[in-house]
Parts: C-alpha cells; sequence; structure tokens
C-alpha cells in the first residue's frame, strides 16, 4: 500500500467509530488530488478522466447520505459498505497497484448502490448531497451505462454478483 492510501485510510478509521465530517473531507480532498496530478501526466485518458473526476464526489455524496436521518437503516448499511469499499485498499481494483484508475471501481460500486437505493429515497435527498455540476440522476445513469467500459465485463460481473 502506498503512503497516500496508508495515511487516508488513517484518517478515515480509527477505533473511536464513525468517519468525522472533517476525517471525509480531508479524504476527499486527497482523493481529488491524487486524482489531479494523475490526470496531469496521462491526459490520454479522455473519457476515463471525466469519470475519474466523479470519484471525490461520488465518495462525499454516500457520506452525506449515510449521516441524513431521512436515509432508512437498511439504506445506511449499503452505503457504509460503498464507503469502506472507497477506503479499503483491496478491492476489486486495487489503487495501491493501478493508482487513481483504481478507483473506477469504487465508482461503479458507489453508483450501484445509489441506484438500489432510489427505489425507496427520494431523488430529492440525494440532489440535496450532490457537489457535481450535473444533475446526480443523469450522473448515476451515465456511469451505469458506461460501466462495462470503465471497470470491464469480468468486474463489472463481479460487482453485479454482490448484488445478487
Amino acid at each position: 500500500m502506498d503512503e497516500e492510501t496508508e495515511s487516508s485510510l488513517d484518517e478515515m478509521t480509527d477505533a473511536t467509530g464513525p468517519v468525522s465530517g472533517d476525517r471525509a473531507q480531508r479524504f476527499y480532498d486527497r482523493i481529488r488530488e491524487n486524482i489531479r496530478r494523475y490526470l496531469e501526466k496521462k491526459a490520454h485518458l479522455d473519457k476515463s478522466a471525466e469519470y475519474l473526476l466523479l470519484v471525490p464526489d461520488m465518495f462525499m455524496l454516500l457520506w452525506r447520505l449515510v449521516n441524513d436521518s431521512r436515509v432508512t437503516a437498511k439504506n445506511k448499511v449499503l452505503l457504509g459498505s460503498g464507503l469502506a469499499y472507497y477506503i479499503f485498499p483491496l478491492d476489486i481494483v486495487p489503487e495501491a497497484l493501478l493508482g487513481p484508475i483504481g478507483y473506477l471501481d469504487d465508482l461503479v460500486f458507489g453508483v450501484y448502490l445509489l441506484n438500489r437505493m432510489l427505489v425507496d429515497t427520494d431523488p430529492e435527498i440525494l440532489r440535496e448531497h450532490w457537489s457535481g455540476s450535473e444533475d446526480v440522476l443523469t450522473t448515476i445513469q451515465n456511469v451505469l451505462n458506461a460501466a462495462d467500459n470503465l471497470v470491464g465485463k469480468d468486474i463489472l460481473g463481479r460487482i453485479k454478483g454482490i448484488f445478487k
């Protein structure tokens, strides 16, 4: 695990319990900066770059929804698993090995969770907490449509398998 990932993990988790808003913001800032530096070096990523830039905003949306009293406990558990997927270094496409490109599976996983919770959650709650520039529902649909290209069919199949 690289030092930045380890430091991010240390900031997000501790023995005292839930993650504070300050810690979530620092994690957000660290992800955004890592992606910005990565994209400066890899300008040829084109469409992937657009999705990588969504990663920090999606993380913050998950965090804000977990802390919203209008979200059901069942959905908070789902969203909490999405947050854990972001911060723990061992996932399907690990950031420690691939750098920021490894966050694409985190993005896809988070979007699948959000799409699932829309079954029984008012979309306005998501819109209220979304800090991205495009409508959150449009963003979710765009990521779902691009998921196969972002992470590949094998990885997408594994992510979908988690939901079955």
